[in-house]
């Protein structure tokens, strides 16, 4: 079993069925999964992306420099750690927000050791604006940030059960891989398992990452179980 974990899932699965913004359904089933994982005695770090408002890399140009649409992303991910924060705690999941971003009237500036002795003290931690620079994803960011609270392994949610040889949406016979290598998933242009920097940063410094259906119930705690055939490990 996994003793310390990243959770890193994308925006775009916290607006559920709307277009647009969180869906407090989504949160509150989020928090229900994780109340389950702590209790195995997981530590558990959350990065959450911001899709659902802003994709700064898509906002960038007709004026709107690509440093300052990058910033606007990383805000979009820090509105939805207050939210996930506020829902998590009403549902009973001790949550502090930290930001890479200055924003202290809303949450605590993130350090390694804040970071450290929220986590020893069981609490679920969520870190919000990235690394806190421009051309860094979320994912990158979620890479960098386990390494530096060694963490055992990045659990990427999504909405499929893992890493497939083609898209499983679109292909009938997509096969699932169990078990798959860094430089794999790196050279095949057809897997996208995170951003290619991330997936780089992953292999060199021997960073697990384990690609999951996040929304399938049960499904975060049989990952840091390490549960034969949930998800594909990348390793």
């Amino acid at each position: 079993m996994y003793k310390r974990v990243l959770l890193k899932f994308s925006g775009e699965q916290l607006a559920g069925e709307h277009e647009f913004g969180v869906d407090p359904k989504i949160a509150q089933y989020l928090a229900e999964e994780l109340k389950s994982a702590t209790q195995l005695g997981c530590e558990i770090v959350i990065v959450v992306g911001g899709g659902n408002m802003v994709r700064g890399a898509e906002l960038a140009g007709n004026g709107i420099r690509r440093v300052t649409a990058d910033q606007m992303g990383m805000l979009s991910g820090l509105m939805n750690a207050m939210a996930l924060t506020d829902i998590f705690e009403y549902e009973g999941v001790s949550t502090r927000c930290t930001s890479n971003i200055y924003a202290e009237q809303v949450a605590e500036s993130y350090s390694y050791r804040l970071a450290e002795k929220h986590l020893e003290r069981g609490r679920v931690l969520i870190i919000a604006g990235g690394l806190g620079r421009p051309y860094f994803t979320h994912d990158t960011a979620a890479v960098s940030l386990a390494l530096e609270l060694d963490c055992e392994a990045v659990l990427k949610g999504t909405k499929v059960a893992g890493v497939f040889d083609k898209d499983p949406e679109q292909h009938n016979n997509a096969e699932k891989f169990d078990n798959l290598d860094y430089q794999h998933a790196l050279e095949n242009g057809a897997i996208k398992v995170m951003d290619k920097a991330a997936l780089g940063l992953a292999m060199e410094q021997s960073m697990p990452v384990v690609v999951f259906d996040v929304m399938q119930p049960g499904n975060i705690t049989k990952v840091i179980q390490r549960t034969a055939g949930v998800g594909t490990l990348v390793s």
